[in-house]
């Protein structure tokens, strides 16, 4: 997989340029409908054979990279992929932060298939990984998350959602003297955050969605952290949903292995607007700035990446009819 490991960096610049037109403007379907056409493109000339297992929405919901979608070539390594082409639409449309373009892949077969539900998830840095359970008390995870990152219980900083649903969890982590590092939307980064060495986040937990947490398992893995997931069906039809997508037992706690089950996997993400972790798409001089992360799993490393476009060779070439 590594010579095509910056044909993904690409894909993932070519869709956040193409949402740059639309910060701010409060217009989430165009913003999407940009994205993904330009992103979807760019995934077509990569020569692999590529099937979208994670995805925003079936086939009668495009113009979203949808579940199922054969993308690539046609010819080269098989993969699965998993894609979000604009990760905080609500953010972006507004003209917020922590808004990202990002898609992740690995070996054919490699990939949990997750349904778009929520999911409880926990992750942590490499030096808590494989020690935590996601079945285990809060208290128990950040104990072990505190000896084995060196630190007090109370100087342990924990990453939540600021979400009515996760009160209870900002208590616990209060009342222990720990620290909360509240977010708004936009997961994944934030779930990266656990396992980087510029981050002064120790552990990542609370309910998001699905598709995110398969995501952000790929970054963890290629950083050598650990995400760990349970799927919350809310209803009869998408328990329905899980079993139809090969999750014999959509209640039983998800390990590491079962969201991503090979070092063979990518994990690339370009910033749309500023984040803690990536810069935004700017605009200089006729020159479309952009920043991205790069990963790659048997490496174990991170690579930030920062480029220089040409928009106009970019608008003949790529973007046309996107925006």
């Amino acid at each position: 997989m590594n010579h095509i490991l910056m044909d993904f960096v690409e894909v993932t610049e070519i869709a956040a340029i193409a949402s740059h037109h639309w910060i701010g403007r409060g217009n989430k379907y165009e913003a999407d409908n940009a994205t993904t056409k330009a992103m979807r493109k760019r995934l077509n000339q990569i020569s692999m054979e590529g099937r979208v297992v994670i995805g925003e929405g079936e086939l009668d919901e495009a113009p979203m990279l949808f579940i199922g979608e054969q993308v690539g070539s046609g010819a080269g390594v098989k993969l699965d992929i998993a894609v979000d082409p604009l990760e905080g639409t609500n953010l972006m449309t507004t003209g917020r932060g922590n808004s990202i373009a990002v898609i992740a892949a690995s070996r054919e077969g490699t990939l949990l298939h997750a349904p778009d539900m929520y999911m409880e998830k926990i992750a942590v840095g490499p030096k808590a990984a494989g020690k935590i359970d996601i079945e285990a008390p809060l208290l128990v995870n950040m104990k072990i998350v505190s000896e084995c990152n060196g630190k007090k219980l109370s100087d342990i900083y924990v990453i939540v959602q600021d979400r009515e649903r996760h009160q209870h969890i900002i208590d616990q982590i209060h009342e222990v003297g720990g620290r909360v590092q509240l977010f708004d939307d936009g997961d994944i980064i934030f779930s990266i955050a656990a396992a980087m060495t510029n981050s002064n986040v120790d552990m990542f937990i609370g309910i998001g969605g699905a598709p995110e947490g398969v995501l952000s398992s790929v970054a963890l893995k290629c950083l050598g952290g650990e995400l760990q997931g349970k799927l919350l069906p809310a209803n009869e039809e998408e328990y329905d949903r899980c079993i139809q997508m090969g999750i014999s037992n959509p209640m039983a706690p998800l390990r590491m292995n079962q969201l991503v089950n090979s070092d063979e996997c990518l994990f690339a993400a370009t910033g749309i607007t500023d984040s803690f972790l990536l810069k935004g798409v700017s605009y200089d001089s006729g020159k479309l700035v952009t920043e991205s992360l790069l990963m790659y799993g048997k490496q174990k490393k991170a690579q930030f990446i920062k480029s220089v476009h040409c928009y106009e060779t970019l608008f003949r070439d790529s973007l046309k009819n996107a925006i």
